[in-house]
């Protein structure tokens, strides 16, 4: 039981979507530099790479606060400091935890020593530095990090801004969430009883150690291969024949259109039913049996069936797990697929290469048993709270309203009660031993789940829960939203004092001033379909936006989203939500959002003919090619500042959740939008 809970506590951490994964990996990358000042002076240069959601503190921490970040330098007789280390604006905030103000950066941070060279001879400037990284929900431990930088005879280095990678940090969460499947897999009922299976063969009939050696490695290599060169000849197809647009137009159908989604969260849904123990998946036992019959010969064809009996016999617990690592990448750049993929394969053959390359390992591994069906069912319920995601997908683009954000998350809450209340022992499923008593492992994985279900269930009137923005519907498509209702009430109030009495309570009227919204031109097109979040009020049709900027003098805020679009609902949650954010958006730019990925079937008079060629007759095909056509990206979120004759303010932006480089970026597009400066014309 010791094992079980062991096994279990380590998978369940990784395995849930919300769960942070920081643990596994330094949220802060340091570099370092120099640039030369002449005169024999260096500004030495330290410069930390956040992760977005993790925040460094300044060196300017007060007594009693968290561990301020500092610079230690060891001694040196050939060069000399020149003051202290300086430091990069930071954000300063009070906190209410340490009740003091804090002094911290997010996404980047630059510390900079001026030094001056006493001597000709080469110089190096040593010593080590040490941090704090936190995020909302916790904070790492301290980390001190050496640093030796060369300074005569280094090349002067100018620091450069990052280019924000659109979907870079989504693309490394699906790889690490790959990992984390690849390791899943292998605590399965169909594939941890390979691993006896893949000792045997490999003790049986090797010829010396070298050949042994070299078997496992390409036991391993064939293991890979077998998941990714599928998904890649697929992918390399359809590139080849059709190019980017056909490929793009692939994923994109894929990830919006109804019939695949119905069709992904009907797999799940199976899968999960096998899971729970309702039937058996396998595939045809003629197939199994004669690639396990073809491992019998020698050599390298031999390996290669051994390799290919493996991916068969774990079909019926890998199938939905592969399936999830592909569909949740489908919606990235040509590649993520391929990668992800490749990732999960390595993970997931690792082990057994190890293990045929070392076979004494089998001793030390826990044996198969009840645990492994629980380790199924747990996965069953996972499957059953990520397949709703693909229905919800489907629900949102085709405006069917099954699933708003309410029932949404009531199917969650539910699901994940139980899943409480079955490593609780308090459910059972029929392949399950009996649980007489849990211990301290069950006990800690429930105390997680039901915190996450007290979590959530706040969600249900209004709060915002923006550690699963990516993963629920909308804030708008709930109907019982607190805020709003009280807001909606304070307004009829106001009114009726204005219609009856004359006269409005000067904090009631402040009120109203203060709520998120703006006077538009006119009723907005498709309003009944496209709701913008926070009370923000806009247009979603461009040319009405394009007409009503011109009308109040105002430049145009163009939002390019998606309703299948996870990081456009994190960009509104995270960014959007920020007070001088919606301030700017409220009162200085006519908003409007354009749907790339809408089924929404436009008037015969207004289809428009693409940059392809082809007709576009929908909401979301004709938005898409705009956005295509005139700013060379499909990439969604894509936001962008322009002026009244199609001149881009600023240079657009992409998904980053750093909230003083969104409101620089709409305070630098205003400036340049009353000072008649632009970047380019869109029509040009």
């Amino acid at each position: 039981m010791k094992k079980l809970t062991i096994i279990l506590a380590t998978f369940f951490a990784l395995m849930m979507p919300f769960a942070s994964v920081a643990q596994i990996y330094d949220p802060v990358q340091w570099s370092f530099s120099t640039e030369s000042l002449g005169n024999n002076e260096y500004n030495v240069i330290f410069r930390a790479d956040i992760e977005h959601g993790w925040h460094v503190y300044s060196q300017n921490i007060d007594d009693g606060g968290p561990i301020p970040t500092a610079f230690y330098f060891a001694e040196a007789t050939d060069y000399e400091r020149v003051g202290e280390v300086t430091e990069s604006e930071a954000i300063v905030l009070q906190d209410p935890v340490f009740d003091m103000e804090l002094r911290f950066f997010e996404k980047e941070a630059i510390f900079t020593q001026k030094v001056k060279v006493l001597g000709k001879e080469p110089v190096a400037v040593k010593g080590e530095l040490e941090y704090m990284v936190c995020n909302d929900g916790q904070c790492l431990p301290p980390t001190v990090v050496e640093f030796d930088i060369n300074l005569n005879n280094a090349a002067v280095t100018a620091i450069e801004t990052e280019a924000e990678a659109n979907g870079g940090d989504s693309l490394l969460g699906m790889i690490l969430q790959a990992i984390l499947w690849g390791l899943a897999a292998l605590l399965t009922p169909c594939v941890f009883p390979m691993i006896p299976m893949t000792v045997s063969f490999f003790l049986h009939g090797s010829e010396n150690k070298a050949a042994g050696r070299f078997k496992a490695i390409m036991y391993f290599i064939f293991i890979v291969l077998l998941y990714t060169l599928p998904i890649a000849i697929i992918i390399m197809v359809t590139w080849i024949f059709g190019g980017d647009s056909v490929t793009g137009d692939i994923f994109n159908w894929l990830s919006t259109h109804w019939l695949p989604n119905i069709i992904f969260f009907l797999v799940f849904m199976i899968f999960a039913a096998s899971f729970f123990g309702a039937f058996e998946i396998v595939l045809p036992s003629s197939l199994v049996n004669k690639s396990d019959a073809n491992s019998d010969k020698k050599g390298l064809a031999g390996v290669f069936f051994m390799a290919l009996t493996l991916v068969l016999v774990s079909f019926a617990c890998t199938g939905p797990i592969v399936g999830t690592v592909l569909i949740k990448s489908t919606s990235g750049e040509f590649w993520t697929p391929i990668l992800t993929m490749f990732c999960y394969a390595c993970t997931f053959a690792l082990p057994f290469a190890l293990f045929a390359l070392f076979p004494s390992m089998l001793k030390n591994l826990p044996k198969s048993g009840g645990w492994l069906n629980t380790v199924k069912v747990v996965l069953g319920f996972i499957e059953v709270a990520l397949g709703f995601k693909f229905l919800s997908v489907a629900d949102q683009t085709y405006h069917w309203h099954l699933l708003d954000r309410e029932v949404y998350l009531g199917i969650w809450i539910v699901c994940f009660a139980m899943l409480g209340f079955y490593l609780l022992g308090k459910i059972r499923f029929k392949n399950d031993d009996p649980v007489e008593s849990i211990g301290v492992g069950r006990l800690t994985l429930s105390i997680i789940v039901f915190t996450f279900v007290v979590y959530m269930i706040p969600g249900m009137w209004g709060a915002p829960l923006k550690a699963l923005s990516g993963y629920l519907p909308p804030q708008q498509t709930l109907d019982f939203d607190l805020k709003r209702i009280n807001q909606e009430n304070a307004d009829k109030v106001i009114e009726y004092i204005q219609q009856n009495v004359g006269a409005v309570p000067a904090a009631q009227a402040e009120q109203k001033q203060a709520k998120p919204t703006a006077e538009l031109c006119e009723e907005p097109r498709f309003n009944d379909i496209f709701h913008l979040p926070h009370g923000l009020k806009g247009y979603f049709d461009y040319e009405q936006a394009l007409a009503c900027a011109k009308a109040q003098n105002k430049p145009l805020y163009v939002d390019f989203t998606g309703h299948g679009c996870v990081n456009c609902r994190e960009m509104e949650a995270n960014v959007w939500s920020d007070p001088r954010v919606l301030k700017m958006l409220r009162d200085d730019f006519i908003i409007v959002a354009l749907y790339v990925d809408d089924k929404t079937k436009l008037p015969e008079e207004e289809w428009v003919m693409g940059g392809d060629g082809k007709m576009k007759k929908t909401i979301g095909r004709k938005y898409a090619d705009f956005q295509i056509t005139k700013f060379g990206t499909n990439a969604q979120p894509y936001y962008c500042l322009m002026g009244h004759n199609g001149e881009l303010l600023h240079e657009p932006r992409a998904y980053n959740l750093d909230k003083d480089g969104f409101v620089q970026f709409l305070k630098e597009g205003l400036d340049n939008f009353h000072n008649g400066v632009s970047v380019r014309n869109i029509n040009e």
